[in-house]
């Protein structure tokens, strides 16, 4: 079940579901700890006696953000009972509290007494064993604790904040999931809570707020969570959410987070309107899923667990580089140094880094073996490691700012460009590593093209740091590796490269010793041939193989967009007619190939498959622009985890890209001289 309208400020991370349900609470750390365990946490109105949890069927449901910010704009409306409920969800920008404003409108026509209730089941660490939650009378709301880990659950009913009344209505505390318990929740459907005080183990909490609405008209109520590390802490944070008021706290935060998205007065006029608002939201999305120590979450979507048994909230160091590099693009320098500093935390101190971490900084899970058929093998991705150093690269070039690169010269340049040179074979490519897709051990292309990178990119901050016998030998390294790439694993007759080489023990099959098994399967991932340095864009090399992928990894549905690889099984909904579902769409592979396209182009006419590609992932997003890692092919339903921040760092990359190619062009064509392409005055 897909995430959606995620809202966080690198400390604090709340998402929901398509129902309008919360499902993941991340604290102290965006991806750690998720004290839902994925529990569904519940929203429920009684009106007049009938009471209705906002999952129901009777429900109609828009869930959005307000243009340009971190606040949700959520319309939840019930013919049966004749009500309307719109509500503000947000984090606030810098303290750790969850916001809800809700607005209660009549559309019957009639004077109304309508209660509001919030089921808060909490796993605190990720486990119900040893939770407590108890009644405050000094905050007037339930705290539910463990260990350093408390949450506060509190409200107010008002139409005039400064004039409301603090506390909760009502309360009920008690067992779930033990003994026949289904949880507090069920008490809320008469519309009266128990009001027990405290209880412990696994235990859940449902609170309530009672507001007259009149006919016609509305009545609010905003009810908040507050994290903290203690009792005291949690009840200081209420006492601020009184002194300063809520409403200010969260008006103040939308506002942040529109000066955070806008700081860099993009001109967004050659978009589309619906491409300039993902555009916008992508940033903000992918802002939720970046921890304030460094860490880049892949995904926080509890719901993956349930299907492979573990998640996506680990940092693995590709996607953190890729999604840097983005925010490198749109001006946030802070949250990209924070990255690389965690970067340089966490790599071996031989120079490469492992598969993924966890957000503190430690060793995650992995299928990746240390031994193999009988071998020592290290179990690497050479690919994290490589675009660590060319994403760090890019941040320098955008804000050469050397007194940030000093300290990390050493551990994420030198010791990192060490390895690389080390972990070569002969022909001077990259020794065998888990490719991109963590699925295939070899010589890969994708491997190759960031390697080259990489290469490149520590020559240049060599040269600049005078460390000219180094610089020279990662430029050599990277002159033979690109000469290597073509010998090895471009292949003449089908004028394409190679996904992948493995190296032949015995040299026979290749005729002769140090040779390749080709592993020809269109892959988009071979896009890395040009993307990072390797060859121009506009190398025939280059147009080969990205011919070859649109033609083959094209989706030929209605839905569209390009795939993996052929015959993709990860999640494969299309088993029997591959030649027509290669696989399943996924955003990244298809905005690749916009970027390439961008790349290419040498007028405004050659940038508009681009444009069509940026426009295929605004069809693919939420309402509320959310983007997952891969869509169903026959119906566009959202596969896998969503959302993945990936998916929205590459969309922010093609669209600066194009704006980029865009204002070139129309400079060069109205230069003196110049060519007046379609779209220029």
């Amino acid at each position: 079940m897909p995430r959606d309208i995620p809202v966080g400020n690198g400390d604090l991370l709340i998402t929901f579901d398509h129902l309008y349900r919360v499902r993941d609470i991340y604290y102290p750390l965006v991806g750690r700890y998720n004290h839902t365990g994925g529990h569904v946490q519940r929203f429920g109105v009684w009106a007049d006696g009938r009471f209705e949890w906002i999952e129901g069927e009777g429900w109609t449901r828009d869930l959005r953000y307000k243009a340009d910010t971190l606040v949700t704009d959520v319309r939840l409306r019930h013919a049966g009972m004749g009500l309307e409920v719109v509500c503000h969800d947000v984090v606030d920008f810098h303290e750790p509290v969850y916001f809800r404003k809700m607005t209660v409108r009549d559309l019957a026509g009639r004077d109304r007494d309508v209660r509001v209730f919030f089921h808060v089941d909490l796993s605190i660490k990720e486990t119900p064993v040893g939770d407590t939650a108890d009644y405050d009378p000094e905050s007037g709301g339930v705290v539910l604790y463990k260990d350093d880990s408390y949450f506060l659950v509190n409200g107010m009913v008002g139409s005039k904040w400064t004039a409301g009344r603090p506390g909760v209505d009502q309360w009920a505390i008690g067992t779930k999931r033990m003994g026949g318990a289904e949880g507090t929740w069920r008490d809320a459907e008469d519309g009266v809570l128990g009001r027990n005080t405290i209880s412990q183990g696994s235990v859940d909490a449902t609170v309530g707020f009672t507001l007259a609405v009149p006919a016609g008209g509305e009545a609010s109520a905003v009810c908040w969570l507050a994290c903290g590390d203690s009792y005291d802490a949690v009840r200081a944070r209420n006492r601020t959410i009184r002194d300063k008021g809520p409403e200010r706290m969260m008006s103040r935060t939308e506002s942040y987070w529109r000066l955070w998205a806008l700081k860099e007065n993009v001109d967004t006029s050659p978009l589309p309107r619906e491409v300039r608002d993902l555009f916008v939201q992508s940033q903000l999305i992918v802002r939720t899923q970046v921890d304030n120590r460094g860490a880049i979450i892949a995904a926080n979507d509890s719901d993956v667990a349930h299907f492979a048994g573990d998640h996506y909230s680990y940092c693995w160091p590709r996607d953190g580089a890729l999604v840097a590099h983005a925010l490198i693009t749109t001006g946030q320098s802070e949250l990209s140094r924070n990255f690389f500093r965690y970067c340089a935390r966490v790599v071996h101190r031989n120079g490469f880094f492992m598969h993924k971490y966890t957000p503190a900084g430690h060793l995650a899970s992995s299928w990746h073996p240390w031994l193999l058929d009988g071998k020592q093998v290290l179990p690497v991705q050479q690919d994290e490691t490589a675009l660590v150093v060319w994403a760090l690269r890019e941040h320098f070039e955008a804000f050469r700012d050397v007194e940030f690169i000093k300290p990390l010269y050493q551990p994420l340049v030198v010791q990192t460009a060490s390895w690389m040179l080390e972990h070569r074979d002969h022909n001077g490519l990259p020794k065998p590593s888990w490719d991109l897709w963590e699925e295939r051990r070899g010589v890969h292309t994708f491997t190759v093209g960031t390697t080259i990178g990489a290469l490149i990119a520590a020559s240049k901050f060599m040269s600049d740091f005078g460390d000219t016998d180094r610089a020279e030998a990662c430029r050599e390294a990277a002159e033979r590796m690109r000469a290597a790439l073509v010998k090895h694993l471009w292949h003449p007759e089908l004028k394409r490269f190679a996904r992948m080489a493995t190296p032949l023990e015995d040299g026979a099959e290749a005729g002769g010793e140090g040779g390749y098994r080709l592993d020809m399967t269109h892959d988009s991932a071979n896009f890395a041939v040009f993307y990072f340095g390797a060859f121009d864009p506009a190398d025939p090399l280059v147009a080969g193989e990205m011919k070859a992928l649109r033609e083959r990894l094209w989706v030929k549905t209605e839905v569209g967009g390009f795939a993996r690889y052929e015959r993709d099984y990860y999640h494969q909904v299309e088993r029997d007619n591959t030649e027509m579902v290669p696989g399943n769409p996924w955003v990244i592979c298809t905005l690749w190939q916009a970027q390439y396209a961008i790349a290419r182009a040498t007028t405004i006419d050659e940038l508009a498959p681009a444009m069509e590609l940026m426009q295929w992932a605004v069809r693919r997003a939420r309402p509320s622009g959310v983007l997952a890692e891969q869509f169903h092919p026959y119906t566009g339903d959202a596969i896998s985890v969503s959302p993945l921040t990936w998916s929205h760092a590459t969309f922010v990359l093609a669209v600066v890209q194009y704006l980029r190619k865009y204002a070139r062009l129309v400079a060069e064509a109205n230069a003196p001289g110049g060519y007046a392409g379609a779209g220029i005055a």
